[in-house]
Parts: C-alpha cells; structure tokens; sequence
C-alpha cells in the first residue's frame, strides 16, 4: 500500500476483507504491518513508568520510591509493549486508515514480546510486524487525479 504521510522504515499489505468483522463506517479490511518502534520513543515510556512506579508503588521490602530489580523486566516489557502499539497506532494514521473500536481493533504482535525483552537495551529500535482489522478512511485516501492534457495555443497552432 502506498503511504498518506511519511513512516520510514514501514511496509503495509492488504490482506482482504475481513467478512468475520462488520462496521457500519465501511468495509473491514486485515492488514500486515512491518514497521520500527523507535528507540527514543520506548525510552521515554520506560522514563515515565519508572518515575509513576517510584511515585505510586509500593513494593515490600523495600524503601518508598526504590524499584526492586525484579520489577524491571516487567516496566521493559510494558515499555516495548506501548512503543509497538503507539507505532501501530502511527502506522494506521499513515497510510490512510481508521482503527476499530474494542476488541476488532486488536493488534497481534507476530513475534514474541518476551523474547524481545530479555535481549533489549534501553535505547535500541525494534523491528517487528503485526497484522491487525481496521477501515479505509475516505478522507485519508490517495486518490489518483488524471491530470487534463495540456492544449497548445491557438496562435502557436496556426504557425
């Protein structure tokens, strides 16, 4: 599929209509997205869980404001996890298409986020690809504009 707006590093497919989805905004398409969550973006969702986790939580044993070392795989995870659904997200808006609401607009994640996890570095880009249901957004599409033939002047024409 072709782009609305730009999102380097991506690839989109139309897999076919979706006949086991309705929505009464238009026809229900499954698509395959490969795409990369940007490093800095999932740094910045890894920042702000530390800092919600050490304002708001809790954890026995240790000082208020102290994250234990067990808990940081798990904030890697949801960080990753947020970063590859916001690039989704991204990737919806980009080529010109509208997500569904609740559990149609469900994105299934092709590789296992865990394993992604156990080698990741704060910091680094992941590439992955996802297959999710959304519409086509009237509004957002390319349309191809047959361009009129340029007509030579009268005067030009006569010489």
């Amino acid at each position: 599929m072709q782009s609305v707006d730009t999102m380097t590093g991506s690839k989109m497919k139309n897999m076919g209509a979706a006949p086991d989805t309705k929505d009464d905004k238009g026809d229900v398409h499954t698509f395959w997205v490969q795409a990369v969550a940007d490093g800095k973006m999932i740094k910045s969702f890894r920042t702000q869980v530390e800092k919600d986790a050490s304002r708001k939580a809790n954890f026995p044993g240790f000082r208020k404001g102290q994250i234990p070392p067990y808990a940081q795989p798990q904030m890697t995870m949801f960080s990753v996890q947020e970063g590859i659904i916001k690039t989704c997200e991204a990737a919806v808006a980009a080529y010109g298409l509208k997500s569904l609401s609740g559990e149609a607009g469900a994105v299934e994640v092709h590789e296992d986020v865990k394993d992604i996890c156990k080698g990741y570095k704060v910091g680094e880009s992941i590439e992955f690809t996802a297959s999710f249901k959304a519409i086509f957004d009237p509004e957002r599409q390319i349309v191809a504009v047959e361009e009129p033939a340029e007509e030579e002047p009268a005067a030009a024409a006569e010489e």
